[in-house]
């Protein structure tokens, strides 16, 4: 992410809702990278994609099942050029033979 995108795009970091982030996400994956070193590309994934969600695969979760983390965008408080992510919750998607449920 270059500096200009860097600057322009956050999530809510000192948040409740960030802190709650943390947590499930932390519940969910199954592997050993810290969030904190993969945010800028999740960000990137979702300004890119414009959508305010992220999946987690099955493959990278501890139970198997696609988890969905849903975010709110708008602009920062004191900076509106600033687009903000905010945590609104996490879904999960159980496959089966029909497809998703």
């Amino acid at each position: 992410m270059d500096k200009l995108e860097k600057n322009s795009i956050q999530f809510d970091y000192f948040s409740s809702n960030y802190k709650k982030f943390e947590d499930d996400f932390y519940k969910f994956a199954d592997f050993n990278i810290p969030l904190t070193f993969i945010t800028d590309d999740i960000l990137k994934l979702m300004v890119s994609t414009n959508k305010s969600y992220f999946r987690l695969n099955g493959g990278n979760s501890k139970d198997g099942l696609d988890h969905y983390f849903i975010f709110k965008e708008h602009p920062h408080n004191e900076n509106e050029s600033v687009k903000m992510y905010e945590y609104v919750g996490h879904r999960y998607s159980i496959k089966n033979n029909r497809g998703n449920i």
